[in-house]
């Protein structure tokens, strides 16, 4: 899969995941603890290739597992 598909999905689902918990992205952000709801943003455009250490926290943050903000399909 293209990278940038790539982000751009993870993006989307993150940001429907976000919604789904009632958070903002500076709420996120917080819960995350990081002190900018702005990256979050650029992730969820697709406009940025989170860190691994990122994309964990966004995990912990909303406690879901990593498929329900991707799935690789071939």
């Amino acid at each position: 899969m293209e990278k940038k598909k790539f982000l751009i999905e993870f993006g989307k689902n993150l940001r429907a995941e976000r919604n789904r918990a009632g958070l903002s992205q500076d709420a996120l952000a917080e819960k995350m603890g990081i002190c900018a709801g702005k990256h979050i943003g650029t992730i969820e455009r697709g406009e940025t290739n989170p860190s691994l250490t990122t994309i964990i926290a966004i995990l912990q943050a909303l406690d879901i597992s990593f498929d329900k903000l991707f799935v690789y399909k071939k």
